[in-house]
């Protein structure tokens, strides 16, 4: 599982202080002591490096979903996209807010499901029913 990454990671004792400003936000955020290697890939562009994690605390913060659902999103989402790293950390902070081994099961049967079903949707492209259309 380890690859080599395409950039070398910038690690907290290395970084500038604006990468490291980033780095202290992430670790304060999620009550952590240590930086995942998605952020020192992304910390060679300290733009880059900020918004994606003003954006992602945005987006993963409270709201209408809970936690919980959200992360079982970006779980699907990443399965579907084929993207390891995001299942792998994504699987982790799910199941750290109560994921069950059943609920990983359930909700990759249903990325499954789903995947399949569009795919056949988009190749024969059936018309939407009226009945679906928002009023």
């Amino acid at each position: 599982m380890a690859t080599n990454p395409i950039v070398p990671l910038v690690e907290y004792e290395n970084a500038p202080e604006p990468v490291r400003a980033v780095y202290d936000d992430i670790m304060r955020t999620r009550g952590t002591d240590w930086i995942n290697n998605f952020w020192k890939v992304l910390a060679h562009d300290p733009a880059l490096l900020k918004r994606t994690w003003e954006d992602i605390k945005q987006v993963m913060a409270p709201g209408a979903l809970d936690p919980l659902t959200k992360e079982m999103i970006y779980i699907a989402v990443s399965a579907t996209n084929g993207c390891e790293y995001c299942t792998y950390s994504h699987t982790a902070s799910a199941r750290t807010k109560g994921m069950s081994n059943e609920q990983l099961m359930e909700l990759m049967a249903v990325v499954g499901m789903a995947n399949e079903t569009n795919r056949l949707a988009n190749g024969l492209r059936p018309p939407v029913d009226e009945q679906f259309t928002p009023r």
